[in-house]
């Protein structure tokens, strides 16, 4: 058994940290993590959990990241990311990538965009398991569409 990463031992600290409300220090250590890590999984870890942070509503969302973190999946495999953890399918990724990224658009009134991402995140919706993160996902997928088709550019407590 391979020693604990301890990047991703932060990468969970911050995100558990995030979910249990304080999102600002999240937010700044993930965005430190960022700077400071190379290994693509990592990397595209550290993104995903960046962007699926709640933002506060006067800070603009920043799809860059959510590229990034597009860009830092498609440069892995299955193998790779089976060394994180074994049950791991770099297409499970894809989902929540997407929707983040279609709602960092929308927020900005970019509503093609966010669409053309929303598509991309139904395409792998298959891969995600029917749990409670696979639902998190497919709720946001709905809400944000929703949002999308009110042309709404206000921040979605679901996101």
């Amino acid at each position: 058994m391979p020693a604990p990463d301890p990047t991703m031992a932060a990468i969970t600290e911050a995100v558990t940290a995030g979910r249990s409300g304080d999102t600002a220090a999240a937010r700044l250590r993930l965005e430190n993590l960022w700077d400071e890590i190379g290994p693509a999984a990592t990397r595209c870890t550290a993104a995903l959990s960046l962007t699926s942070l709640p933002t506060c509503t006067t800070t603009p969302p920043r799809p860059s990241r959510g590229t990034s973190a597009l860009e830092a999946a498609d440069s892995l495999d299955d193998t790779r990311v089976q060394q994180e953890h074994v049950s791991l399918q770099i297409r499970g990724f894809y989902p929540s990538l997407h929707l983040n990224l279609a709602d960092d658009h929308r927020r900005l009134g970019d509503f093609d965009a966010a669409t053309e991402h929303l598509t991309a995140a139904r395409i792998y919706t298959d891969a995600l398991a029917d749990d409670g993160y696979g639902a998190t996902v497919l709720s946001g997928i709905d809400n944000v569409t929703q949002a999308i088709a009110a042309r709404s550019t206000e921040r979605l407590v679901t996101h």
